[in-house]
């Protein structure tokens, strides 16, 4: 790739980045916005959580940027992992999701900031700062939410049905939305079939749907209105 052209001496004096994205093109709008800055390189892209490991290993970035949707599951998982595994690399979070859904999560789960993709591109710039300077970058919105939560002032009677769901059920609920069978599901996240439909209950317990066809037709409403 183009950005391992760079010299030795430079290569070693820049912050090495991860782009972990199952979209080509915007891998590519992601390496020519930050390579723009001479103390910042991209050392590897990824399109897949497999791959993603594999070149944490390979290439030692300072930073992963990862989108929390991708072809071979969710990306929080993978955040799991990384901060498990890699304990040492900073992670920031990318999505076209809702961020008051997600942010949380994903700082829950080892992030040091969200990104929402429909942010003006300078904003991705301003968190990679932000995250490598040791601090978190997120919304004035998510900010003040997770502050009222923890002050109690947040009650759980307040939170959105999917809010509620956890992030493993959230998983579960995106990929039914996407037409995935419980075997296809069971498959990709490497669960048993019974346990996928463990989790089809308890969506459907915490949703207040009654049957299937009703979780079905939810899911794909909400798919359809979170990939706008």
């Amino acid at each position: 790739m183009e950005e391992h052209s760079r010299d030795d001496s430079h290569s070693h004096s820049c912050t090495r980045i991860l782009i972990v994205d199952d979209h080509p093109i915007v891998r590519e709008g992601y390496v020519h916005l930050i390579q723009r800055r001479d103390h910042l390189q991209v050392c590897a892209q990824a399109g897949s959580k497999v791959e993603a490991l594999q070149q944490i290993r390979e290439t030692a970035p300072h930073l992963v940027i990862v989108d929390i949707s991708l072809s071979d599951g969710s990306g929080l998982e993978l955040i799991k992992d990384v901060k498990s595994q890699f304990p040492q690399v900073k992670l920031l979070a990318v999505s076209m999701h809702d961020e008051s859904l997600f942010a949380e999560r994903c700082i829950r789960a080892g992030t040091q900031g969200f990104v929402n993709k429909q942010q003006a591109p300078e904003q991705l710039i301003n968190a990679i700062e932000r995250v490598l300077s040791g601090k978190i970058y997120l919304s004035q919105d998510v900010t003040e939410r997770m502050i009222s939560r923890s002050i109690g002032a947040l009650e759980d009677e307040h939170l959105s049905p999917i809010e509620k769901l956890s992030d493993r059920e959230l998983e579960v609920f995106e990929q039914i939305g996407q037409g995935e069978t419980t075997r296809q599901i069971a498959s990709k996240l490497n669960l048993s079939a019974k346990t996928i439909e463990t989790y089809r209950e308890n969506i459907k317990h915490k949703l207040n749907l009654s049957n299937a066809t009703e979780l079905t037709r939810h899911a794909i409403q909400w798919v359809l209105e979170n990939r706008q």
